[in-house]
Protein backbone atom coordinates (compact mmCIF):
# COMPACT_ATOMS: atom_id res chain seq x y z
CA UNK A 1 0.00 0.00 0.00
CA UNK A 2 1.04 3.36 -0.83
CA UNK A 3 1.92 6.39 1.58
CA UNK A 4 -0.91 8.09 -0.09
CA UNK A 5 -3.52 5.19 0.48
CA UNK A 6 -1.85 4.94 4.27
CA UNK A 7 -2.24 8.50 4.98
CA UNK A 8 -6.34 8.25 3.73
CA UNK A 9 -7.03 5.37 6.14
CA UNK A 10 -5.11 7.57 8.97
CA UNK A 11 -7.78 10.07 8.40
CA UNK A 12 -10.80 8.01 7.83
CA UNK A 13 -9.90 7.07 11.18
CA UNK A 14 -9.18 9.64 13.13
CA UNK A 15 -12.49 11.59 12.04
CA UNK A 16 -14.31 8.77 12.67
CA UNK A 17 -12.60 8.70 16.36
CA UNK A 18 -13.31 12.34 17.00
CA UNK A 19 -17.12 11.83 16.03
CA UNK A 20 -17.06 8.99 18.65
CA UNK A 21 -16.20 11.68 21.26
CA UNK A 22 -18.30 14.01 19.60
CA UNK A 23 -21.33 11.91 20.26
CA UNK A 24 -20.17 10.43 24.02
CA UNK A 25 -19.65 13.96 25.07
CA UNK A 26 -23.48 14.83 24.07
CA UNK A 27 -24.85 11.60 25.43
CA UNK A 28 -23.33 13.14 28.72
CA UNK A 29 -24.36 16.99 28.36
CA UNK A 30 -28.04 14.94 28.13
CA UNK A 31 -28.04 12.14 30.61
CA UNK A 32 -26.75 15.28 33.38
CA UNK A 33 -29.26 17.66 31.65
CA UNK A 34 -32.19 14.83 32.56
CA UNK A 35 -30.53 14.03 35.74
CA UNK A 36 -31.06 17.82 36.56
CA UNK A 37 -34.41 17.84 35.55
CA UNK A 38 -35.30 15.09 37.45
CA UNK A 39 -33.44 16.16 40.71
CA UNK A 40 -35.41 19.76 40.22
CA UNK A 41 -38.80 17.47 40.10
CA UNK A 42 -37.56 15.70 42.89
CA UNK A 43 -36.54 18.14 44.99
CA UNK A 44 -39.91 20.45 44.25
CA UNK A 45 -41.81 16.98 45.24
CA UNK A 46 -40.40 16.68 48.85
CA UNK A 47 -40.64 20.64 48.84
CA UNK A 48 -44.44 19.99 48.27
CA UNK A 49 -44.75 17.60 50.99
CA UNK A 50 -43.12 19.27 53.28
CA UNK A 51 -45.26 22.49 53.26
CA UNK A 52 -48.28 20.34 52.81
CA UNK A 53 -47.29 18.41 55.96
CA UNK A 54 -46.71 21.87 58.10
CA UNK A 55 -49.79 23.11 57.01
CA UNK A 56 -51.75 20.33 57.81
CA UNK A 57 -49.98 20.70 61.59
CA UNK A 58 -50.40 24.24 61.62
CA UNK A 59 -54.21 23.46 60.91
CA UNK A 60 -54.21 21.08 63.75
CA UNK A 61 -52.74 22.97 65.96
CA UNK A 62 -55.27 25.69 65.37
CA UNK A 63 -57.90 23.38 65.74
CA UNK A 64 -56.44 22.14 69.17
CA UNK A 65 -56.27 26.15 70.66
CA UNK A 66 -59.34 27.41 69.48
CA UNK A 67 -61.42 25.94 72.81
CA UNK A 68 -58.80 28.47 75.01
CA UNK A 69 -59.23 30.92 72.23
CA UNK A 70 -62.94 31.26 72.78
CA UNK A 71 -62.80 31.08 76.33
CA UNK A 72 -60.37 33.79 76.69
CA UNK A 73 -62.08 35.58 73.96
CA UNK A 74 -65.99 35.48 76.02
CA UNK A 75 -64.25 35.56 79.58
CA UNK A 76 -61.06 38.04 78.95
CA UNK A 77 -60.92 39.78 75.73
CA UNK A 78 -64.26 40.87 75.40
CA UNK A 79 -64.72 42.23 78.87
CA UNK A 80 -61.61 43.82 78.65
CA UNK A 81 -62.09 45.44 75.76
CA UNK A 82 -66.03 46.57 76.39
CA UNK A 83 -64.37 48.33 79.67
CA UNK A 84 -63.31 51.23 77.58
CA UNK A 85 -66.89 51.78 76.26
CA UNK A 86 -68.62 51.78 79.73
CA UNK A 87 -66.08 54.39 80.89
CA UNK A 88 -67.39 56.79 78.39
CA UNK A 89 -70.94 56.22 79.61
CA UNK A 90 -72.42 57.77 82.78
CA UNK A 91 -74.85 56.25 84.99
CA UNK A 92 -77.99 58.03 85.49
CA UNK A 93 -79.02 58.81 89.21
CA UNK A 94 -82.57 57.68 87.98
CA UNK A 95 -82.57 53.45 87.54
CA UNK A 96 -84.00 52.45 83.95
CA UNK A 97 -82.76 55.97 82.26
CA UNK A 98 -79.98 54.83 79.31
CA UNK A 99 -75.94 55.39 80.01
CA UNK A 100 -75.53 58.83 78.60
CA UNK A 101 -72.16 59.81 76.68
CA UNK A 102 -69.67 62.08 78.63
CA UNK A 103 -66.63 60.86 76.93
CA UNK A 104 -63.60 60.89 79.25
CA UNK A 105 -65.16 63.69 81.49
CA UNK A 106 -65.56 61.18 84.12
CA UNK A 107 -62.77 60.26 84.48
CA UNK A 108 -60.83 62.46 86.29
CA UNK A 109 -63.61 62.72 89.51
CA UNK A 110 -63.39 59.50 89.56
CA UNK A 111 -60.05 58.66 90.17
CA UNK A 112 -59.41 61.84 92.13
CA UNK A 113 -62.61 60.94 94.75
CA UNK A 114 -61.95 60.42 98.64
CA UNK A 115 -62.86 56.53 97.97
CA UNK A 116 -60.88 56.09 94.90
CA UNK A 117 -58.22 57.33 97.02
CA UNK A 118 -58.23 55.65 99.89
CA UNK A 119 -59.60 52.01 98.56
CA UNK A 120 -55.79 52.62 96.35
CA UNK A 121 -53.31 53.31 99.70
CA UNK A 122 -55.39 50.11 101.66
CA UNK A 123 -54.51 48.22 98.59
CA UNK A 124 -50.62 49.42 98.43
CA UNK A 125 -50.68 48.62 102.06
CA UNK A 126 -52.18 45.46 101.66
CA UNK A 127 -49.45 44.40 98.90
CA UNK A 128 -46.87 45.31 100.62
CA UNK A 129 -48.12 43.02 104.07
CA UNK A 130 -48.89 39.98 101.80
CA UNK A 131 -45.92 39.72 99.28
CA UNK A 132 -42.41 39.79 101.44
CA UNK A 133 -44.24 37.75 104.25
CA UNK A 134 -45.61 34.69 101.73
CA UNK A 135 -42.45 34.70 99.61
CA UNK A 136 -40.18 34.45 103.31
CA UNK A 137 -42.20 32.08 104.32
CA UNK A 138 -42.06 30.21 101.59
CA UNK A 139 -38.74 29.66 100.74
CA UNK A 140 -38.31 29.18 104.55
CA UNK A 141 -40.62 25.62 104.19
CA UNK A 142 -38.78 24.96 100.89
CA UNK A 143 -35.66 25.13 102.60
CA UNK A 144 -36.75 22.93 105.38
CA UNK A 145 -37.94 20.80 103.16
CA UNK A 146 -35.48 20.07 100.72
CA UNK A 147 -33.63 17.43 102.78
CA UNK A 148 -33.49 13.98 102.42
CA UNK A 149 -34.96 12.33 105.50
CA UNK A 150 -37.75 9.45 106.02
CA UNK A 151 -41.33 11.02 105.17
CA UNK A 152 -39.49 13.97 104.31
CA UNK A 153 -43.02 13.95 101.25
CA UNK A 154 -45.63 14.17 103.80
CA UNK A 155 -44.35 17.25 105.25
CA UNK A 156 -43.99 18.42 101.48
CA UNK A 157 -47.70 17.57 100.84
CA UNK A 158 -48.37 19.33 103.86
CA UNK A 159 -46.76 22.83 103.12
CA UNK A 160 -48.42 22.91 99.60
CA UNK A 161 -51.74 21.90 100.50
CA UNK A 162 -52.98 25.48 100.75
CA UNK A 163 -52.87 26.19 97.05
CA UNK A 164 -56.02 23.87 96.79
CA UNK A 165 -57.98 25.42 99.34
CA UNK A 166 -61.05 27.63 98.15
CA UNK A 167 -60.66 31.59 99.47
CA UNK A 168 -64.57 30.40 101.04
CA UNK A 169 -62.60 27.40 102.87
CA UNK A 170 -59.61 29.83 104.02
CA UNK A 171 -62.22 32.36 105.20
CA UNK A 172 -64.38 29.89 107.09
CA UNK A 173 -61.28 28.63 108.87
CA UNK A 174 -59.44 31.69 110.20
CA UNK A 175 -62.85 33.58 110.81
CA UNK A 176 -63.13 31.05 113.42
CA UNK A 177 -60.07 30.64 114.81
CA UNK A 178 -60.07 34.13 115.52
CA UNK A 179 -64.07 34.50 116.99
CA UNK A 180 -63.64 36.41 120.13
CA UNK A 181 -65.67 33.40 121.50
CA UNK A 182 -64.74 30.15 120.65
CA UNK A 183 -61.82 30.57 118.27
CA UNK A 184 -58.17 30.59 119.21
CA UNK A 185 -57.24 33.96 120.64
CA UNK A 186 -59.62 33.69 123.55
CA UNK A 187 -58.43 29.66 124.45
CA UNK A 188 -54.85 31.56 124.68
CA UNK A 189 -55.50 34.32 126.77
CA UNK A 190 -55.62 37.22 123.90
CA UNK A 191 -58.79 39.12 123.87
CA UNK A 192 -58.34 42.40 121.96
CA UNK A 193 -61.20 44.63 122.17
CA UNK A 194 -62.78 45.12 119.50
CA UNK A 195 -62.25 41.46 118.18
CA UNK A 196 -59.88 41.76 115.38
CA UNK A 197 -61.86 41.48 112.83
CA UNK A 198 -63.83 44.63 113.71
CA UNK A 199 -60.91 46.59 115.03
CA UNK A 200 -59.71 49.51 111.75
CA UNK A 201 -56.39 48.36 113.41
CA UNK A 202 -56.06 44.68 113.00
CA UNK A 203 -59.03 43.97 110.15
CA UNK A 204 -56.85 44.19 107.15
CA UNK A 205 -53.83 42.70 108.71
CA UNK A 206 -56.09 39.91 109.73
CA UNK A 207 -57.26 39.55 106.50
CA UNK A 208 -53.76 39.78 104.59
CA UNK A 209 -53.18 36.87 107.16
CA UNK A 210 -55.53 34.35 105.56
CA UNK A 211 -54.37 35.71 102.02
CA UNK A 212 -50.60 34.72 102.77
CA UNK A 213 -51.52 31.56 104.35
CA UNK A 214 -53.49 30.59 100.85
CA UNK A 215 -50.53 31.70 98.69
CA UNK A 216 -48.03 30.02 100.81
CA UNK A 217 -48.96 26.81 99.09
CA UNK A 218 -48.08 28.33 95.77
CA UNK A 219 -44.71 29.76 96.93
CA UNK A 220 -44.05 27.10 98.62
CA UNK A 221 -43.70 25.27 95.61
CA UNK A 222 -42.11 27.70 93.13
CA UNK A 223 -38.78 27.84 95.77
CA UNK A 224 -39.01 23.98 95.73
CA UNK A 225 -38.53 24.05 92.30
CA UNK A 226 -35.91 26.36 92.22
CA UNK A 227 -33.95 24.57 94.84
CA UNK A 228 -34.15 21.84 92.97
CA UNK A 229 -32.72 23.14 90.21
CA UNK A 230 -29.58 24.50 92.62
CA UNK A 231 -26.57 22.16 92.03
CA UNK A 232 -25.92 19.97 95.33
CA UNK A 233 -22.36 19.51 94.17
CA UNK A 234 -21.30 23.34 95.01
CA UNK A 235 -22.72 23.61 98.39
CA UNK A 236 -20.87 20.47 99.07
CA UNK A 237 -17.56 21.69 97.74
CA UNK A 238 -18.52 25.38 99.91
CA UNK A 239 -19.17 23.30 103.55
CA UNK A 240 -15.97 21.41 102.64
CA UNK A 241 -14.36 24.77 102.22
CA UNK A 242 -15.67 25.75 105.78
CA UNK A 243 -18.69 27.81 104.78
CA UNK A 244 -21.43 27.83 107.57
CA UNK A 245 -24.67 26.92 106.60
CA UNK A 246 -26.26 30.61 106.61
CA UNK A 247 -23.04 31.30 104.16
CA UNK A 248 -24.20 28.65 102.12
CA UNK A 249 -27.67 30.14 101.89
CA UNK A 250 -27.00 33.43 101.67
CA UNK A 251 -23.68 33.38 99.11
CA UNK A 252 -24.86 30.98 97.00
CA UNK A 253 -28.29 29.32 97.42
CA UNK A 254 -30.04 32.90 97.43
CA UNK A 255 -28.02 34.29 94.04
CA UNK A 256 -28.99 31.13 92.15
CA UNK A 257 -32.91 30.94 93.53
CA UNK A 258 -32.95 34.76 91.96
CA UNK A 259 -35.24 33.65 88.90
CA UNK A 260 -37.20 31.79 91.15
CA UNK A 261 -37.38 34.54 93.83
CA UNK A 262 -38.24 37.37 90.95
CA UNK A 263 -40.90 35.31 89.44
CA UNK A 264 -42.46 34.82 92.67
CA UNK A 265 -42.46 37.82 93.22
CA UNK A 266 -44.36 39.11 90.17
CA UNK A 267 -46.74 36.40 90.93
CA UNK A 268 -47.57 36.98 94.39
CA UNK A 269 -47.97 41.02 93.05
CA UNK A 270 -50.46 40.65 90.64
CA UNK A 271 -52.20 37.91 93.00
CA UNK A 272 -52.33 40.42 96.14
CA UNK A 273 -53.86 43.27 94.37
CA UNK A 274 -56.63 40.86 93.14
CA UNK A 275 -57.39 38.73 96.75
CA UNK A 276 -60.67 40.50 98.10
CA UNK A 277 -62.62 37.05 98.66
CA UNK A 278 -61.45 37.18 102.70
CA UNK A 279 -62.62 40.88 102.93
CA UNK A 280 -66.33 39.76 101.20
CA UNK A 281 -66.46 36.84 103.19
CA UNK A 282 -65.35 38.36 106.80
CA UNK A 283 -65.87 42.18 106.78
CA UNK A 284 -68.45 42.62 104.18
CA UNK A 285 -69.27 45.30 102.18
CA UNK A 286 -70.98 47.70 105.34
CA UNK A 287 -67.80 47.65 107.07
CA UNK A 288 -64.84 47.81 103.99
CA UNK A 289 -64.60 51.47 104.33
CA UNK A 290 -64.77 51.85 108.04
CA UNK A 291 -62.84 49.49 109.12
CA UNK A 292 -60.11 50.23 105.80
CA UNK A 293 -60.31 47.19 104.23
CA UNK A 294 -61.96 48.41 100.92
CA UNK A 295 -59.29 47.09 98.26
CA UNK A 296 -59.25 48.59 94.80
CA UNK A 297 -60.79 45.07 93.35
CA UNK A 298 -63.72 45.15 96.33
CA UNK A 299 -64.41 49.01 95.90
CA UNK A 300 -64.45 48.18 91.99
CA UNK A 301 -66.90 44.95 92.33
CA UNK A 302 -68.77 47.47 95.06
CA UNK A 303 -69.41 49.94 92.59
CA UNK A 304 -70.73 47.79 90.41
CA UNK A 305 -73.14 45.53 91.77
CA UNK A 306 -74.13 47.62 94.84
CA UNK A 307 -73.89 51.79 93.53
CA UNK A 308 -74.66 50.09 90.19
CA UNK A 309 -72.32 52.29 88.25
CA UNK A 310 -70.47 50.18 85.40
CA UNK A 311 -68.92 54.01 83.91
CA UNK A 312 -67.17 54.22 87.31
CA UNK A 313 -66.37 50.59 88.05
CA UNK A 314 -64.40 50.26 84.39
CA UNK A 315 -62.62 53.27 85.05
CA UNK A 316 -60.88 51.65 88.51
CA UNK A 317 -60.60 48.28 86.55
CA UNK A 318 -58.63 50.41 83.88
CA UNK A 319 -56.82 52.43 86.44
CA UNK A 320 -56.29 48.62 88.26
CA UNK A 321 -54.72 47.48 85.12
CA UNK A 322 -52.65 49.88 84.26
CA UNK A 323 -51.15 49.76 87.54
CA UNK A 324 -50.60 46.00 87.51
CA UNK A 325 -48.58 46.62 84.11
CA UNK A 326 -46.87 49.77 85.33
CA UNK A 327 -45.71 47.33 88.39
CA UNK A 328 -44.83 44.46 85.87
CA UNK A 329 -42.79 46.46 83.37
CA UNK A 330 -40.90 48.03 86.62
CA UNK A 331 -40.16 45.19 88.13
CA UNK A 332 -38.75 43.75 85.16
CA UNK A 333 -36.84 46.69 84.12
CA UNK A 334 -35.27 47.16 87.54
CA UNK A 335 -35.39 44.43 89.61
CA UNK A 336 -34.43 41.68 86.42
CA UNK A 337 -31.18 43.15 86.48
CA UNK A 338 -30.35 41.46 90.05
CA UNK A 339 -30.61 38.49 88.46
CA UNK A 340 -28.07 35.68 87.88
CA UNK A 341 -29.12 33.26 84.90
CA UNK A 342 -26.68 31.51 84.87
CA UNK A 343 -26.20 27.89 86.36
Amino acid sequence: MTDIGRAGMDAEGGLEAAALVVETHEAEVEAREAGGDTDKTTGDGAGGALARRRRKEAALAYVLLLPALVLFGVFSFYPFFRNFKLMLYETPPVPGLPARYVGLHQIVPTITSTEFTQSLVTTVIFVVLVVPISLILGLALAVAAHRKLKGIGIYRMIFSSTVVSSVAVASVVFGTLLNPVVGLLPWLGINPTPPALESTTWALPSVALITIWQFLGLSFIIMSAGLQSVPDELLEAARIDGAGAWTRFWRMTVPLLSPTIFFGFVVSTIYAFQAFGAIDILIGNSNAVRLHTNVLIYNIVNTLQVSNNPGAAAIMATVLFLIMLGLTVLQMRLLERRVNYGR
